[in-house]
This record gives C-alpha cells, sequence and structure tokens, in this order.
C-alpha cells in the first residue's frame, strides 16, 4: 500500500511514522508512507495556502489550487484511482468496519486542513471520502490522518506478528475484546481465572466469547444493538441482566 499524507506540519510525522508498527510496517515493504508539504504547490510567490473567505467571516481558509495541484503530482503515473481522504469533523465516523475496508486500497491520500476549513470545490470535486475521529474539533487534520493510518496498516498482511493478531481485537467482531491474563497466575492475591490455567482450549475459548459479550453489554451496550446473538449469547446476555 503506498500512503501520501498532505500537510502544512510534515515534522508532526516523524515520531509516529518511525516507531513501532508503522515502522515495522514499511521494513517490510508493507507500506510506502510519505508525507507531502503541499505548500510547495503554491502558486504564489508567497506561498500562501490559504485567504480570507469570501462573504466575510472570522479564520482563513484553504484554497483549492495546492491540493489538486499535489494530488495530480501523486497520481499522474497511477492507474487505478487513489481513495482521497479529507479529514473533516463534518466527515463519517472512523470506525473499524472503515479500517477494513481502506486496508483492501493500493493507494490512500490523505489532506490534512488547517485554519477555518477548506474550500468546498476541494470537498465537491477532488475528495472521495471525508472522516472524522470523532465529534470534536481538532487544530488540523495531522492527529486525524495518524490514527487512521495506524488503524489500516496494522491489518495490512504480514504487518502483525501473526495472522490472527487483529481478528479478536475489540470492534473486530462486533463486541469489545475479552480480558487479557499474563504471568504470574497470582498477584497481590489476585489470581487469575482458573479457565485460563485449565489447558481446555474449548472451555477457555467459550469463557472468552462470554466475557467480550459481558464486557460489551457493561460499557458499549450500544454495539448490541446492530449484533446478531446465538441462543447461547442471548442466555449469557439475560444471566449478565439478572
Amino acid at each position: 500500500m503506498k500512503v501520501d499524507i498532505l500537510t502544512l506540519f510534515p515534522e508532526m510525522f516523524t515520531g509516529v511514522f518511525g516507531s513501532s508498527i508503522l515502522k515495522k510496517a514499511q521494513e517490510k515493504d508493507a507500506v510506502n508512507l510519505n508525507v507531502v508539504n503541499f505548500r510547495d504547490f503554491s502558486s504564489n510567490k508567497h506561498n500562501t495556502v490559504d485567504d480570507y473567505p469570501y462573504g466575510g467571516g472570522a479564520g482563513m481558509v484553504l484554497m483549492p489550487q495546492p491540493f489538486f495541484d499535489a494530488v495530480e503530482m501523486l497520481t499522474k503515473e497511477t492507474e487505478k484511482k487513489p481513495r482521497i481522504i479529507l479529514m473533516c469533523p463534518q466527515g463519517e465516523r472512523f470506525s473499524q468496519e472503515k479500517a477494513e475496508e481502506l486496508a483492501k486500497e493500493e493507494h490512500l491520500i490523505f489532506l490534512c486542513g488547517h485554519y477555518e476549513g477548506y474550500d468546498e470545490r476541494v470537498r465537491e470535486h477532488l475528495v472521495t471520502d471525508e472522516i472524522s475521529i470523532g465529534d470534536y474539533v481538532l487544530t488540523g487534520g495531522e492527529l486525524g490522518a495518524m490514527v487512521v493510518t495506524d488503524s489500516v496498516v496494522r491489518l495490512l498482511p504480514d504487518v502483525l506478528g501473526k495472522a490472527e493478531s487483529h481478528i479478536q481485537d475489540s470492534f473486530s467482531t462486533g463486541l469489545l475484546e475479552h480480558p487479557h491474563y499474563t504471568r504470574p497466575a497470582e498477584f497481590r492475591g489476585m489470581k487469575v481465572p482458573d479457565v485460563l490455567l485449565s489447558g481446555n482450549h474449548a472451555k477457555i475459548e467459550e469463557w472468552r466469547k462470554k466475557e467480550s459479550l459481558r464486557r460489551t453489554y457493561m460499557r458499549r451496550p450500544d454495539l448490541l444493538e446492530g449484533y446478531e446473538l446465538t441462543k447461547k449469547e442471548q442466555a449469557w446476555l439475560e444471566e449478565f441482566k439478572d
């Protein structure tokens, strides 16, 4: 996968893209992460990329020209049109389902804005997706782009240590993930559940499914609204409610 980030602050990505899973993914050639300063595509002598809004109002608006020219440069040798993602508080709320969808793409381009917003022609005629990471406003789109990139790249083949590592992640199954324990089996009087020490893989798997459902019911019951329960899960849910 190729990921291009258009930003006015490329230095913000150095630590995130050079660490942990994103670093390993690049070392494995699973992804090519490219950060571009779209100010370099400004067509005026002062290299400005924003201007006052027509009709008046507070703040500055990012002009369309630098974005269009940058995207054209990044896609001039590609046959398949990439997904061009506008990071915006008005966009679709990001989810694990969206991450899995984007992980199937070959090329993603993120547009990270600042100031009051984007010229509407960017939204209407350039981007394919608008994404928000939550119902709040950030200074710019950079942090959101980092979040989405990390969430997508970890789903690419061979990026995680085990192919099944992300399958039981919270939200991947529609439920929150079950609790985890490691050594020692007893710590300050707090014990690991006996079933996890039993060696009975069938019972361990059942315990994990039940605890996953319990945690979802207790913490995010809204997730169960679109979740199709089995008969056993329905019985567990009634048990939790009692």
